[in-house]
């Protein structure tokens, strides 16, 4: 045993002493592969009791086979490791009901057949290997009948997106820049999908031969019941092949703009056209249109009554204005991905920020032209009905700087919030009252 001081000048020298070809360094075996701390290693020894095997301390050599043994021991124990890294992800429905993303980085972890997410990538990864009680999983996610597919650019305008679905009607997205790695997790994930289908197959026959079976009416055999259970719950159809079908429809909160336009074959969702249309009958000069609240729990009656039956705006129990307005709102904060997608929000706050009003005109003239039909649309008839409520801003007191903080966070927002929450609200609004103030060269101009 010598210390790592006494081979600097032989390594140096030679590169491959005599002592180097039978001992080799901690450092340079845990180098490869991107093995544990070294602390871990000598917490593993301590454990292990391995024969005639000392530490000494960080800079101590020990030899290669007694290294082996413990990558061997440390394998044994953490055995069903497929893989393990720093991802970015997000919920984006839950029992089949869409939910707002947010988009957190997270130290996930695949441990056989089961994805878990921690909160800390920093004291997880650590903690992971020491095994300590106090790290605790935010999400784990049993891929047994789960589904995982490049996700398409409907669901986020992200690049390297994967899209997971669980067999309890959860859906994940998971992101990563760099395309090599998120490929090799795709890859990952996919075969340890289809290991846990093949091993479910493999119990279902296992059982059918080996459970009792039951006797029918006519005397012969028959399947156990619970072959039959299983072959009715693989049988079901998804949830996504019964919305297909038009058995189930999505809500109308909650849901993907362009998906629920493509449901109603529309480019502007009828809830947002009947919300308008109800608010110009009842009068544009009611004061506080838009800024003053309505009562929540009948917005939220509204809300289930657009969701689940068809929608009359003229019932009596609709009266109040502030209702309507108040749910035309809630509709567009929920929206998964806002009015202005995500994908254009950088680009919509460089132009407003352009000193030059020409410039800033044509940039956001070319910024709203290049919007998808169903967003394009939909802002066309908002923001013309927005600037009717403005022309009688005299009786209403909603002036376009009012109409600009009302609907400015509402309809724009980045995908991932960030410090400049302050910055991000006033460019918001800058935008809005800008596209209020040149509505028509932005629509009707060629």
């Amino acid at each position: 045993r010598r210390k790592t001081s006494d081979y600097s000048s032989d390594s140096s020298s030679t590169g491959n002493s005599p002592e180097t070809q039978h001992h080799v360094s901690f450092h340079s075996i845990l180098n490869q592969n991107h093995d544990p701390p070294l602390s871990f290693w000598v917490q593993m020894l301590e454990e292990a009791l391995l024969p005639d095997l000392q530490v000494a301390s960080s800079s101590t050599f020990v030899h290669e086979s007694h290294i082996n043994d413990l990558k061997h021991l440390h394998r044994y124990q953490v055995q069903n490791l497929e893989k393990a890294g720093i991802l970015n992800k997000t919920k984006v429905s839950e029992n089949g009901k869409k939910v707002r993303k947010n988009w957190t980085q997270t130290w996930t972890v695949l441990h056989g057949g089961v994805l878990t997410f921690h909160k800390d990538p920093k004291s997880t990864a650590t903690g992971y290997y020491l095994r300590s009680p106090q790290i605790v999983p935010e999400v784990t996610v049993d891929l047994k009948g789960a589904t995982i597919c490049w996700a398409t650019k409907d669901k986020s305008s992200k690049k390297n997106v994967l899209e997971l679905k669980t067999k309890n009607a959860v859906e994940f997205l998971i992101q990563y820049d760099t395309e090599s790695i998120i490929v090799d997790w795709h890859r990952v994930l996919t075969d340890t999908i289809r290991q846990l289908v093949r091993s479910l197959a493999a119990v279902t026959c296992t059982t059918r031969s080996a459970a009792p079976t039951r006797l029918g009416t006519t005397g012969l055999e028959a399947a156990p019941i619970s072959v039959d259970l299983m072959k009715f719950l693989m049988k079901r159809p998804t949830l996504q092949s019964v919305k297909e079908k038009g058995y189930i429809r999505d809500n109308v909160f909650g849901c993907h703009l362009a998906t629920l336009c493509a449901q109603e074959k529309t480019t502007v969702p009828r809830f947002v056209e009947k919300c308008i249309k109800a608010v110009e009958k009842r009068g544009l000069d009611i004061d506080g249109l838009y800024r003053v609240s309505g009562n929540l729990a009948v917005i939220q009656k509204l809300r289930y009554k657009a969701d689940h039956e068809e929608l009359d705006l003229e019932d009596g129990q609709w009266e109040d204005v502030h209702v309507i307005t108040g749910a035309l709102k809630l509709f567009f904060r929920e929206l998964p991905e806002p009015l202005f997608p995500f994908g254009h929000f950088n680009k919509f706050v460089a132009a407003i920020r352009n000193p030059d009003y020409n410039k800033k005109l044509s940039c956001i003239y070319e910024l709203v032209k290049s919007l998808p039909s169903a967003n394009h649309d939909t802002m066309k008839l908002l923001f013309g009905h927005l600037r009717r409520v403005i022309q009688y801003g005299d009786d209403n007191r909603m002036t376009v700087q009012n109409v600009a903080i009302v609907f400015g966070p509402t309809l724009l927002r980045p995908e991932m919030e960030s410090q400049n929450i302050a910055m991000h609200m006033v460019f918001q609004n800058q935008i809005v009252e800008f596209i209020l103030n040149e509505y028509d060269r932005l629509f009707y101009s060629s």
